[in-house]
């Protein structure tokens, strides 16, 4: 599948919640939709209350329609309380990598 957008986005939990943070990106709604071709999280060797997440789309409409669903605003209510801060989001489009053998 195609991926024509993307975002890569920094978030820092507040402290001492890194671990819950990343459980809870790990069961996003995102992770299920067919559009969402890329969704990786990772965590700053440094500090593992800094999470860090990309995700992949087939479209910029299909990642905007996502986000306008209830699913997506719940999610997002949800995810408020366990970040300090605003995000860090910066457009991003995948372009390939390695691939699991």
């Amino acid at each position: 599948m195609t991926i024509s957008y993307g975002f890569h986005a920094t978030m820092t939990a507040q402290p001492g919640k890194g671990d819950e943070l990343v459980g809870f990106l790990l069961t996003s709604p995102s992770l299920a939709n067919e559009d969402c071709v890329v969704f990786l999280i990772g965590r700053s060797a440094g500090n593992p209350d800094v999470v860090h997440v990309t995700e992949g789309w087939t479209t910029e409409e299909a990642h905007h329609g996502f986000f306008a669903t209830d699913a997506a605003r719940t999610l997002m209510a949800q995810l408020q309380p366990l970040i300090a801060g605003e995000p860090e989001y910066v457009d991003e489009v995948p372009i390939g990598g390695k691939e699991a053998i």
